[in-house]
């Protein structure tokens, strides 16, 4: 079976990561997290010859959601979310996009739940509940390539903010030491903003998370 890629845009004014799962070879693609902008978005990977067959959320802030709907508009992919996630998703005060001034909600086509397994576009991902960023944030796996899409809940020698609705800093070290350092060193963590890491740099080095 041909290899799993990622791909990565940066969108959006606070620079959230939106990425990209294929196949090699294959046009069809999982997008995860289109943060502003989903007609631009559309735009771009129909120039690359991508179909998105699948939308992805890691977690329901404004600047990961805000280009959701219109992308599902454009390419009929469907939406899912985790299921705890709800409150963020249609709530502008929980999702703080009426703070940032940008009020948006999204209504997932499929609420997903923790340990659940769903393939799009002939890729399978596994759903890491990791609650603490959100109380509803979540990570995919794809175990084959060793790669984890983790939102805002770790960054390099980093971890998310906690300060805002359902947020909570003891979850979110909680999610991380059992839900993502469980998971094999080598397994290569990319968050919704800033450069990727890996399981066993994040092991070593997050002061956070010693």
């Amino acid at each position: 079976m041909a290899e799993v890629k990622i791909g990565k845009l940066v969108v959006g004014s606070y620079g959230t990561n939106c990425y990209i799962l294929y196949r090699e070879g294959s046009n069809e693609v999982i997008f995860v997290d289109p943060a502003q902008h989903g007609d631009m978005i559309y735009q771009k990977l129909q120039q690359k010859g991508f179909v998105v067959k699948g939308i992805l959320l890691t977690h329901a802030h404004f600047d990961h959601i805000g280009g959701a709907s219109a992308l599902r508009q454009l390419s009929g992919a469907k939406i899912y979310a985790l299921d705890e996630e709800q409150e963020l998703c249609e709530s502008t005060h929980a999702n703080v996009s009426e703070w940032a001034g940008c009020p948006c909600t999204v209504k997932p086509n499929a609420y997903l739940k923790d340990g659940e397994e769903i393939t799009i576009a002939g890729i399978t991902c596994k759903v890491i509940a990791t609650p603490g960023h959100t109380k509803g944030s979540c990570c995919y796996y794809v175990e084959e390539a060793d790669i984890l899409v983790c939102g805002d809940t770790i960054f390099e020698e980093s971890v998310g903010r906690t300060d805002f609705p359902t947020g909570s800093s003891s979850q979110l070290i909680r999610s991380i030491k059992e839900r993502i350092f469980t998971l094999p060193d080598q397994t290569v963590l990319y968050p919704g903003h800033g450069d990727s890491t890996t399981v066993e740099h994040e092991k070593k080095y997050n002061p956070f998370c010693q």
